[in-house]
């Protein structure tokens, strides 16, 4: 065992950190949150395979309502806070401080800075949710967002706002916080790359010691219950695809074979690192995704300019009342939707906002929020707008399977609404390769945060230790759905929730952190 010692400065007074690391295998671990991480996870599988898939569910179900029925509040107004914290920097002195000091370059052009964010903040979601979340708004499949009427035209417009006000402002604003403190305090402060390093100000030397300890393990294992959750979402979508184009049987051998396959591809990837890897998949995704926009939105043209502006308005009139938690006549499709994205967004915060951090030196704070806030909204207002509108379109007007049937299965819904376009068949095999890529990069931006807070803050661990995290990843994925499909994904869903609860709490204490942090800085500049 060798016990590396380095210096960060905070305040312009050095401190002398310990941080044990074994070296062995070519890996590089930090012991106690590489140890302790890796244990749960193990505990966590032995349980799901040992325990009988109902009732791991069940239990792990009663576990999140629990936490979504007494919590709702805290979740609601933390998300509501984040969102007006990010927008106060923007516009105060602290939007000067450049990422890195003042003489700081840009690691990333902007258009591949801004292709990595997206792909890995949204990727799979917005391929699997882009059809079937406004259209389980507007026909009332589980509720409706302020009690609306169904069918309704105040229903389409309040559908297509209530999904922009799930995938905006607020869930970007949690990932800008994390992302933001994550890069300053690395950065700036010249500490580890790591999520206790963002409460220095706070802790002090304990920093290092278990309190930090405690933070970078819920980090690890919040960011991969979301990725296992985000893989096992991709392998169901992709292999809806398959079956519903070349007829192949949507099995979970199909599902899991998927995943071993995009793992393998990952483990590539993740070898080569950011640069080689992770900035060239991110790229592919960013044209593809706009490829298959723009192609839906010109076959389309017509309906797809008319939701634009209904997305619009719809995201702008609602986004107070969606934003309120109190005395809503809505609670349960609140607690069913509102509150489990904000707590979902909350648990992959680590895990988007470090690989954020990773690629954003070089920017200003200012640029940084509004890149992180509005560019991804403006792209997911076009987005939804398009392929949820065009859905809308064809169930009022009864066209295709979504006209005449409904939102019968949501892996399927993107598919059967391409099935009435011109080209549906190509338009659906890009979709599964758009679906499979985003996976992969998914995949690769999650094994390098993991190896990096496994690691100590280490942005440039061994090989070997970024494809252990990255086989961990198909591993878990893979293991859920053959011990329970569907259910396991589910069960794997509530872990996530579970994991969101003390990370509220970290979040609004690494808002008060990250300020202490940027009056030093202004001091200094």
């Amino acid at each position: 065992m060798s016990i590396n010692r380095d210096k960060y400065s905070i305040d312009n007074t050095d401190y002398t950190v310990g941080q044990d690391n074994v070296q062995k295998w070519g890996f590089d671990v930090h012991n106690p949150v590489f140890g302790i991480s890796a244990s749960l996870i193990g505990l966590f599988l032995v349980a799901i395979l040992l325990v009988e898939p109902e009732t791991s569910k069940s239990f792990l179900d009663g576990i999140k309502w629990q936490i979504i029925a007494t919590f709702d509040s805290l979740f609601m107004w933390s998300a509501n806070i984040f969102v007006i914290f990010c927008l106060a920097l923007i516009v105060s002195p602290y939007g000067k401080i450049r990422l890195g000091g003042d003489d700081a370059k840009p690691d990333y052009t902007r258009m591949s800075w801004l292709a990595m964010l997206f792909a890995a903040g949204m990727g799979i979601g917005l391929m699997f949710w882009g059809v079937a979340e406004p259209v389980s708004y507007y026909t009332g499949s589980y509720h409706t967002p302020l009690n609306v009427t169904a069918y309704t035209p105040e229903a389409a417009q309040l559908a297509l706002g209530a999904t922009m006000f799930h995938w905006g402002l607020h869930p970007w604003a949690i990932y800008g916080v994390v992302a933001l403190a994550l890069a300053f305090f690395a950065y700036n402060k010249g500490l580890p790359l790591s999520m206790r390093s963002v409460f220095y100000p706070i802790l002090g030397d304990r920093t290092w010691g278990w309190a930090g300890h405690i933070v970078d393990i819920l980090a690890v294992i919040a960011t991969l219950f979301g990725l296992a959750t985000s893989l096992g979402l991709g392998a169901q979508q992709a292999a809806s695809g398959f079956h519903h184009v070349f007829g192949i049987a949507d099995s979970l051998g199909l599902q899991i074979t998927i995943i071993i396959v995009v793992t393998l591809i990952a483990v590539g990837s993740v070898v080569r690192g950011i640069d080689g890897g992770v900035k060239v998949i991110s790229n592919i995704n960013m044209l593809l995704a706009i490829v298959l926009l723009v192609f839906v939105a010109l076959v389309t043209l017509a309906v797809s300019m008319g939701t634009i502006p209904m997305t619009i308005m719809g995201y702008v009139e609602n986004i107070i009342p969606l934003s309120n938690p109190m005395g809503r006549a809505d609670e349960a499709w609140m607690h069913g939707w509102t509150v489990f994205y904000w707590a979902w967004w909350i648990s992959w915060s680590p895990f988007v906002g470090m690989f954020i951090a990773r690629i954003s030196r070089g920017r200003t704070i200012r640029e940084f929020l509004i890149a992180v806030l509005l560019v991804p909204t403006t792209v997911t207002i076009l987005w939804m707008s398009v392929f949820g509108g065009v859905a809308i379109d064809q169930i009022v007007n009864n066209i295709g399977t979504l006209g005449s049937e409904g939102l019968t299965e949501v892996p399927l819904a993107m598919f059967q609404m391409f099935d009435a376009l011109p080209l549906g068949n190509f338009l659906s095999i890009l979709a599964i390769i758009l679906v499979l890529v985003f996976f992969i990069t998914s995949s690769d931006s999650g094994s390098l945060v993991i190896d990096s807070i496994t690691a100590g803050g280490k942005v440039d661990a061994p090989i070997p230790q970024r494809v252990f995290w990255a086989l961990i990843e198909g591993a878990i994925a893979a293991a859920l759905l053959w011990v329970g499909g569907t259910q396991a994904i589910e069960a794997l869903q509530a872990g996530a929730i579970s994991t969101a609860l003390p990370f509220t709490i970290i979040l609004l204490v690494m808002c008060v952190s990250l300020i202490m942090g940027l009056r030093t800085e202004q001091r200094k500049r």
